[in-house]
């Protein structure tokens, strides 16, 4: 590293009033190991992609995210395709990919040790999908997507009371989601490897997952995920039973490989999803969303694919 920006998200996570102390003795640890390092502020939606074109324009090298891992979404949109380097300094609520790579989570600990980092070029997850005024969109990811159930939970959740209870509004709202959430059924069109054919399945939940270790209680949702690998790693929900829900998420809670029934695991490389040919033209009411990072992004139909050798990424 030579020259570094670090893209800095105020609504991420909490503590602001301590945030700024912290990203000065960042700076402080980046300078004295003589490397040029500003600040970037992200305030308004949309801004972060205009400050990091900035940052590479100017001649940055690594843009550091300081934030959560929406802010990582964000700044992972414009680095796809090119050189210039992904570092993260953990802000955020959930900070799942600082936990996938092992860095501590207190930021100048994790500038530390990004400063003895190693390079890493790995594939990046690409969704397309309708957004909220019903055009086609698209987008990049490298944590996971999601379509169904847990595209519905941010759709539902309070970004008001996520900032004041950070995961624990997550787990609030999942478990309200769980008592009441009336789930929709989509379909889901992939090919696994080593098969000829595609299979078809009728999903009432769906992840397309990149990342081994979240974290927190849920660590290792879907085994056999790496960003090492140029697959993306899918879990298949085909019940609609609550019971198959909650099993699964103790299975990661408690480290299990059970096997779950209505739950499937599978590697592949694409994956098309629809709303039933009865549901074409659904109201509101029945949309399946559809989220990538954290983010909520829009609705079905949506496909997701993976583009190798896509974005370089600093780990420990």
């Amino acid at each position: 590293m030579r020259k570094v920006a670090l893209l800095y998200n105020p609504d991420s996570g909490g503590r602001r009033t301590q945030r700024q102390p912290e990203l000065d003795s960042v700076l402080t640890l980046l300078r004295e190991a003589r490397i040029e390092a500003s600040l970037l502020l992200s305030e308004l939606p949309g801004q972060a992609a205009e400050r990091v074109q900035q940052a590479i324009l100017s001649g940055c090298d690594t843009v550091f995210a300081c934030g959560g891992d929406g802010t990582i979404h964000n700044i992972v949109q414009v680095l796809a395709g090119s050189q210039v380097a992904l570092a993260v300094l953990p802000l955020g609520t959930a900070n799942a990919l600082a936990h996938d790579l092992g860095l501590p989570l207190r930021p100048v600990a994790a500038a530390r040790a990004i400063l003895n980092a190693i390079p890493r070029r790995v594939a990046l997850g690409h969704i397309r999908y309708m957004d909220f005024d019903g055009h086609p969109a698209s987008s990049y990811f490298i944590i996971a997507a999601g379509i169904g159930v847990d595209a519905h939970l941010f759709y539902k959740l309070n970004p008001s009371v996520k900032a004041k209870l950070g995961m624990g509004a997550y787990y609030a709202k999942a478990w309200h989601l769980w008592l009441t959430h009336r789930m929709r059924h989509f379909e889901a069109e992939f090919a696994t490897n080593g098969d000829a054919g595609t299979k078809r399945s009728t999903l009432t939940e769906l992840l397309a997952v990149r990342i081994r270790n979240f974290g927190g209680v849920l660590r290792e949702l879907a085994p056999g995920a790496s960003l090492q690998n140029d697959e993306l790693r899918l879990v298949l929900c085909e019940s609609e039973k609550r019971a198959s829900y909650l099993l699964y998420v103790l299975r990661a809670l408690l480290g299990q490989r059970w096997n779950v029934p209505g739950v499937e695991l599978a590697d592949s490389k694409s994956v098309a999803c629809r709303l039933p040919a009865l549901e074409t033209g659904a109201t509101t009411a029945s949309k399946v969303y559809v989220e990538a990072d954290g983010e909520l992004l829009g609705t079905l139909p949506a496909e997701i694919t993976i583009v190798p050798d896509a974005v370089t990424i600093l780990s420990p």
